[in-house]
């Protein structure tokens, strides 16, 4: 679908964080905190519930999860599925740092500023945890 933008992302596949035959993972552009990430089928499906092999799709949110925990140095990573922001399936992966004001909640409402180089510097970390 021309139209939607995290199909544009899947068939640009730029700054993916991750990548397997049916999903990807992108830093979100808007983050509610440091590694604030995106797990998005390739196919467009307009609900997470939607997706044919949900199952696959949670082991690929799994694994990302837990590359956030090694690349952010925490335990904690909530997940959220909402998806009325953009009408594509996508599992939001937020980690909770030491510190954190909100403890292991996430604010909708609320974005962090980031910078182009940081968000890359962070989307380097999850690679190579992904990687090893």
């Amino acid at each position: 679908m021309a139209e939607c933008v995290f199909c544009r992302i899947a068939d640009a596949q730029k700054d993916l964080v991750y990548e397997d035959s049916g999903f990807f993972a992108v830093l979100d552009t808007k983050p509610r905190g440091p590694g604030h990430t995106l797990v998005i089928p390739k196919a467009h499906h307009r609900w997470v519930w939607d997706v044919p092999d949900i199952g696959s799709y949670f082991e690929a949110v799994g694994k990302v999860a837990k590359a956030l925990q090694k690349a952010m140095g925490t335990g904690s990573v909530v997940m959220v599925v909402m998806g009325e922001e953009i009408a594509h399936a996508h599992v939001h992966l937020v980690p909770r740092l030491p510190g954190d004001p909100h403890g292991v909640s996430v604010h909708l409402g609320e974005f962090l500023e980031m910078g182009p180089e940081q968000l890359r510097e962070i989307a380097e970390r999850v690679r190579a945890a992904l990687q090893g």
